[in-house]
């Protein structure tokens, strides 16, 4: 979910990483799913990125369901 909406911004993932105070590593680590974001980290990121409440509604009842 991050990965598209940062593309759609067109953000890149240092920019993206400046907004949020995560590390660059971090932020490619989530995209590419081989990391779960913290709480604090999955706000920072909808913050930054603008997302709907209503995706990240989505988002976590998918997450789970694959859970």
């Amino acid at each position: 979910m991050f990965k598209e909406y940062r593309i759609k911004r067109k953000i890149t993932q240092e920019k993206l990483a400046d907004l949020t105070n995560l590390d660059t590593r971090t932020i490619q680590r989530i995209e590419n799913n081989e990391r779960t974001p913290s709480i604090e980290s999955f706000s920072k990121l909808v913050k930054a990125l603008d997302i709907s409440e209503e995706d990240v509604i989505k988002y976590i009842k998918e997450f789970t369901r694959n859970m």
